[in-house]
């Protein structure tokens, strides 16, 4: 499916996304402990330095924020950005977002600590040179031996089941019960699908039906290991949200630290000057004498 395709669908979701939770800000706070104790397991104890490259309306980036972390939060979606920010704000947390593709991260090298990116978002890339492209920058802009935190769906059982459909979620929010639900639409390939993000809002004594569409490409954890591996990674580690109390799969990786060139800081003796050697005004005349043929 096409790039704006992706784009349109969290522009078009980012006001309503919250009403996927029965409780945002329930989700966000365990979400947030859940991915710091990744951190604190890897990187030790202290506030990091955070770039969550597919924060959507800030899910994960907030409560990481509210956390005590320095966080960056960037995505595709502009829509989706703008309000991550203001949700911050609102909450009292300090979160920096720019609308960004995570497959040209527009920051620094060697600029954080760790790199989130959850909530099954990676997926949305289609083909491998995508896939290693946003690998390749998330590499990039992670300090020597920083952590990425990848997090997708239990893709390996998907492959097995071809599911066409999930089970319908109800969330209450003030003005009413949300219903959210998916229709899976799998390609030939067996790999990829496209998906039709169903949600019913009540409107008076009535419903309004939102759908928008977009595509994935369901990875199983061998294909994901093995991208993350040739994008430079190592201790490479899966955690089932048994283990880690995230909702989904989680995988853990390092930056593998930048090889150093072999003669930077070496020390070499003095060079002696052969006096001989000096340049002295007029040696350019000197020289072109010297080499002209004798008559």
């Amino acid at each position: 499916m096409a790039e704006f395709s992706v784009r349109g669908f969290y522009d078009g979701l980012a006001a309503d996304y919250h009403r996927i939770f029965p409780d945002w800000d329930v989700s966000m706070a365990r979400q947030a402990e859940a991915l710091s104790g990744f951190i604190r397991a890897r990187l030790g104890e202290g506030p990091r330095s955070v770039l969550d490259c597919a924060c959507g309306i800030g899910t994960q980036a907030i409560g990481l924020a509210l956390a005590g972390h320095r966080v960056v939060g960037s995505d595709l979606s502009p829509d989706a950005v703008s309000r991550a920010a203001a949700e911050a704000a609102a909450r009292g947390g300090g979160l920096q977002a720019a609308a960004a593709d995570m497959r040209a991260l527009p920051f620094r090298a060697a600029t954080f600590d760790v790199v989130v990116c959850a909530d099954n978002a990676l997926p949305h890339l289609l083909s491998e040179r995508d896939i290693e492209a946003a690998l390749s920058g998330m590499r990039r802009v992670l300090r020597d031996d920083g952590l990425l935190l990848l997090s997708v769906r239990d893709y390996d059982e998907s492959r097995r089941t071809r599911p066409e459909a999930t089970a319908p979620r109800v969330s209450q929010a003030s003005d009413g019960r949300t219903i959210t639900f998916q229709l899976w639409h799998w390609h030939e390939d067996g790999e990829r699908y496209d998906l039709e993000h169903f949600q019913l809002l009540p409107t008076g004594g009535s419903w309004e039906v939102l759908v928008r569409r977009t595509a994935y490409w369901a990875l199983t954890r061998s294909q994901l290991t093995d991208a993350v591996a040739r994008a430079g990674f190592t201790d490479i580690t899966w955690h089932t949200p048994a283990t880690s109390g995230f909702y989904q799969p989680v995988l853990t990786a390092r930056r593998t630290p930048s090889p150093k060139h072999p003669l930077v800081g070496r020390r070499y003796p003095a060079r002696r000057t052969d006096p001989r050697s000096v340049r002295r005004p007029g040696h350019r005349r000197e020289l072109a004498a010297a080499a002209a043929p004798r008559r």
